[in-house]
């Protein structure tokens, strides 16, 4: 498990969609606040309210200089047609290895739904520093995070 005050840990990924670009953590280090936030699968309920709620705070996010990124086990091509689905404006990644999700202790079986290895729903703001400032982890993934505590910590970052 990753805890406020630890260095994040970096990894690289695939960006959604059919390009198959390569996404690297430690490009966005630096530039302001990021936000991860790990979710179990594209297209189930609570991900899409979640998905649908920071693309509601994307204009917040942007005006305090941060970037948030959605992180799930999920196809770079299902992740691509979810983006779209919601007209999400922010990046999603592609991280069917789970080798971002075990760095950051988020694995999670779901069995009544056939998903095995995927995130547990989490959120994660890395200052420029890289250092986590803000964590918010849940044992029940049915759970969303509280937006306004998470924007108040992007602003801290």
């Amino acid at each position: 498990m990753v805890s406020e005050g630890d260095a994040a840990p970096t990894f690289t990924a695939t960006y959604k969609g059919s390009d198959h670009e390569t996404f690297d953590l430690a490009d966005h280090l630096g530039d302001g606040p990021v936000v991860l936030a790990f979710f179990p699968g594209a297209f189930t309920p609570p991900c899409s309210n979640e998905m649908v709620a920071l693309q509601g705070h994307h204009d917040d996010f942007a005006a305090a200089g941060a970037t948030l990124f959605g992180v799930s086990a999920d196809s770079a091509f299902s992740l691509g047609a979810f983006a779209d689905e919601y007209d999400l404006a922010f990046d999603l990644v592609s991280d069917m290895p789970g080798d971002a999700i075990e760095a950051y202790g988020l694995s999670l079986d779901i069995p009544d739904l056939g998903l095995y290895g995927v995130a547990n729903r989490a959120v994660y703001v890395i200052d420029d520093a890289g250092d986590v400032t803000y964590v918010w982890e849940t044992d029940d993934p049915t759970n969303e995070p509280d937006y306004g505590e998470l924007l108040a910590a992007v602003e801290d970052a």
